[in-house]
């Protein structure tokens, strides 16, 4: 027998003479005391928890680390669980209410900005109202703007750090090249949150892709046609993709030849990472050949990360899919 072949060879089994095993063998072959047999669930749990932990490593982008852990299943001490019932009782219904308020209060300045205005429905998604001109786009432009950061304030970002990473080479002569660049058609950001929107919404107020149902819904459907969305069917695949490509193309020109056009908003990573990771690149937004703006949006957290990652605490037994 080969030596590799050892290992993988199985334990003979105790001898028996003439074809029978006496009473006196099978004591001696027995032991005295046997191993505890691991319980169902823990056998289970083990199983379970290397499925999760090997996830982690594989799909890093998309592994939650806070310290609550993937899917909320880390353990939470008395401080902890103290906390999150304080919250639950007194502190997500004040913000819930505030934030209704503050989308209340947006709902009737667009609707007040919208009267006797045509709305525009060029093609298969429509312009909604992004063309809105004068006093009109000025105010749902200023008030959704500071709204939007009063949505951010309540829902407890107070103080949101900006730095502007753009070069300039004073020897070379380019310090001013930054002024001189041509206007931006689309910014390209990494996608984290839910919360990302309304950072974008109170910085530059840009437009948006979104699904077509979103149109149809209240308070929130007419908001987002006031941003000039470009409203898709997601499950269509075919004639309507080229809609829509066509569509973000013309927009991303137009915004970038117009001044008063509203920039597109895109992220080409495709869907949500926890913010540690940046994934590559679609191609959409790059189509129409404009400059394009980059920005990189992180939030900081010491117990909880707003990331909404998309593939956080899938295992064989949950089969939960975002």
């Amino acid at each position: 027998m080969a030596p590799n072949d050892a290992a993988t060879t199985a334990p003979s089994e105790p001898e028996s003479v003439g074809g029978r095993m006496s009473s006196e063998d099978t004591v001696a072959t027995r032991p005295l005391l046997s191993a505890p047999s691991p319980s169902p669930s823990a056998a289970s749990a083990a199983p379970v928890r290397d499925s999760i932990e090997e996830l982690d490593r594989r799909y890093a982008p998309y592994a939650r680390r806070d310290a609550y852990g993937p899917m909320g299943r880390g353990p939470v001490g008395a401080v902890e669980a103290f906390r999150l019932a304080f919250a639950a009782v007194v502190l997500i219904p004040l913000r819930v209410v505030a934030g209704m308020l503050v989308l209340v209060v947006y709902y009737l300045v667009c609707r007040v900005c919208t009267l006797r205005v045509e709305e525009e429905r060029e093609g298969g998604e429509g312009d909604g109202y992004a063309r809105l001109e004068g006093w009109r786009r000025e105010g749902v432009v200023r008030c959704g703007r500071a709204l939007a950061r009063a949505m951010l304030f309540v829902f407890g970002f107070y103080w949101i750090p900006e730095h502007d990473c753009r070069f300039a080479d004073a020897e070379d002569g380019h310090a001013d090249q930054s002024k001189e660049m041509e206007r931006p058609g689309a910014i390209v950001s990494n996608h984290v949150s839910y919360v990302d929107i309304l950072y974008h919404m109170s910085a530059s107020f840009p437009s948006f892709v979104a699904k077509r149902s979103v149109a149809r819904s209240p308070l929130v459907g007419l908001i987002s046609k006031c941003l000039g969305c470009i409203f898709v069917q997601r499950e269509s695949k075919t004639s309507d993709f080229k809609g829509v490509s066509g569509a973000v193309t013309e927009r991303i020109q137009r915004a970038h030849q117009q001044k008063n056009a509203p920039m597109m908003l895109l992220f080409p990573e495709g869907t949500t990472t926890n913010g540690d990771y940046l994934l590559p690149f679609k191609t959409g937004a790059f189509i129409a050949k404009a400059p394009v703006q980059p920005v990189i949006l992180r939030y900081p957290y010491r117990r909880f990360n707003p990331a909404w990652e998309s593939m956080s605490g899938v295992s064989i037994t949950d089969n939960y899919f975002f």
